[in-house]
């Protein structure tokens, strides 16, 4: 039998410009484009006519709105600054709110331009008041002319102009970026809403200045209403006035999908509204004061001890692809499936992948890679290395020769003192249960706790020396 060895990676992409993280946010150059003809490192990924101008200045405007709105004690900010990324056969423009609690992505699909070649390039460019003012003045009719490339990107009509230059991006959207991903991957469609319903339902959203209140979306004989108190077969839609910068889009619904994870372990839920040739993904936190930074959903698959050096290997397979096939990722890399999974969970928490809820896939985007921010964004898998590493994991009590333990003691304290012990247990669905305080508190709605974390680890490590392997969090989720 013939040794397989994983390629060895190319050496790193160059940005087109300089890229680097100061006192304002992460400077964000443009990335290189992947080409037949190999990388271009000035590109310009799209210059073309919208087929749906009304749906291309609207979907942007909402972007705008959300990106400059703080959710939770309604303030208005200056913020107005999506990431985009073009993936070959679409371009995506995507968002956080200023409180962090709103994600936004609007995939501007093919068939929605005319005149034009989507290549594949990141960058992050600014929608100031001019750029507004284009787009806020562009009628049904009336031709809508886009380009982004190297120098930003240029908005025009037969009688206004707006160009944008690049801008820094908030370095904790990066972080946000990759908990989204965790997220939405976890999610399933709850319910699917016709135009009509889709339309009622975006009508009824509250304002933005409303207060933080959770709504139902209801099942009745003649569709979905939304309702102000659970009911049997109710989704739960928390902070529903958060979805209020959709209404610009209310005359193109063509229908929308709400997803949700599975026994409303996160509380987290998403609506994708389907467009003339494009598609509007909104994401919501649990409460509008959690920020999508501060979320922890990555941690669990984070802990692999090959994760990073599976990571290099498999990000320079990355090609910008708007559907990334993790089986195909592993067998190019000489890699498990599992490995993959968790080398693409480390390019997430880097933000160089998201999660497609339509497509039921992850994406690259591009964006500088910082191997280092595992450790420093995730204090909770740090502290749970350390446990590891100091040997104060051991099986519970009754644990020997009876296979897999049930139960694992996490030592807090000096070899004695038990007060501080942990207990962490296996839940009757796989989970990993820990009895400490942030177990307690949170449950599994943030992410795993240090304890549960560190569990996971030392059962990963028995299960490659059995060559049994143990299923990670994220897939007993």
């Amino acid at each position: 039998m013939t040794m397989q060895h994983a390629p060895a990676p190319p050496a790193p992409r160059a940005f087109g410009a300089p890229t680097g993280l100061g006192p304002d946010g992460l400077l964000l150059g443009l990335a290189p484009a992947l080409t037949a003809q190999g990388i271009d490192r000035s590109p310009s990924f799209f210059s073309g006519f919208a087929t749906e101008p009304l749906v291309l200045a609207r979907g942007l405007l909402v972007l705008a709105d959300i990106t400059a709105t703080r959710y939770f004690q309604y303030v208005p900010t200056t913020m107005r600054d999506p990431v985009l990324t073009a993936n070959g056969d679409r371009l995506r423009a995507e968002c956080f709110s200023a409180c962090n609690s709103v994600y936004a992505r609007l995939d501007l699909l093919g068939d929605g331009f005319d005149g034009g070649d989507i290549a594949h390039g990141t960058t992050n460019v600014d929608l100031g008041q001019q750029s507004r003012a284009v787009l806020s003045g562009v009628r049904r009719a009336e031709l809508l002319h886009l380009d982004v490339g190297s120098g930003g990107a240029v908005l025009a009509t037969p009688s206004a102009q707006a160009a944008e230059r690049p801008v820094n991006m908030p370095d904790r959207w990066v972080r946000a970026f990759g908990n989204v991903a965790e997220l939405h991957a976890r999610m399933a469609p709850l319910v699917t809403l016709t135009a009509q319903e889709a339309r009622a339902f975006v009508s009824a959203v509250p304002p933005a200045t409303a207060s933080g209140r959770t709504a139902w979306l209801a099942p009745t004989a003649a569709g979905t209403r939304i309702a102000s108190r659970p009911t049997t077969g109710a989704i739960a839609v928390p902070g529903l006035h958060r979805l209020s910068a959709a209404k610009r889009l209310l005359p193109h619904l063509r229908g929308a999908t709400v997803y949700g994870a599975p026994h409303a372990e996160t509380g987290a839920v998403a609506v994708v509204l389907e467009l003339p040739h494009a598609r509007l993904t909104l994401g919501l936190t649990a409460e509008a004061w959690r920020g999508h930074s501060g979320e922890g959903a990555l941690l669990a698959a984070l802990a692999g001890d090959d994760v990073v050096a599976d990571a290099e290997v498999v990000s320079a397979l990355l090609a910008f692809e708007p559907v990334l096939d993790a089986d195909s990722l592993a067998h190019a890399a000489g890699i498990t499936r599992a490995r993959a999974d968790g080398a693409i969970a480390v390019l997430a928490a880097s933000g160089r992948v998201g999660w497609d809820l339509a497509d039921d896939a992850h994406f690259h985007r591009e964006l500088p890679d910082d191997p280092a921010r595992i450790e420093r964004d995730g204090p909770r898998l740090a502290a749970a290395r350390a446990l590891v590493a100091a040997g104060r994991v051991a099986p519970g009590a009754g644990a020997a020769g009876s296979g897999e333990p049930r139960s694992w003691v996490v030592r807090g304290g000096e070899p004695g003192d038990h007060a501080s012990d942990s207990l962490v247990r296996v839940g009757d669905d796989g989970q990993l249960v820990c009895g400490c305080a942030w177990g307690l508190r949170h449950g599994a709605g943030r992410g795993p706790c240090k304890h549960a974390l560190a569990v996971e680890i030392v059962r990963a490590r028995a299960s490659q020396h059995t060559g049994q392997r143990t299923p990670t969090l994220k897939e007993q989720a």
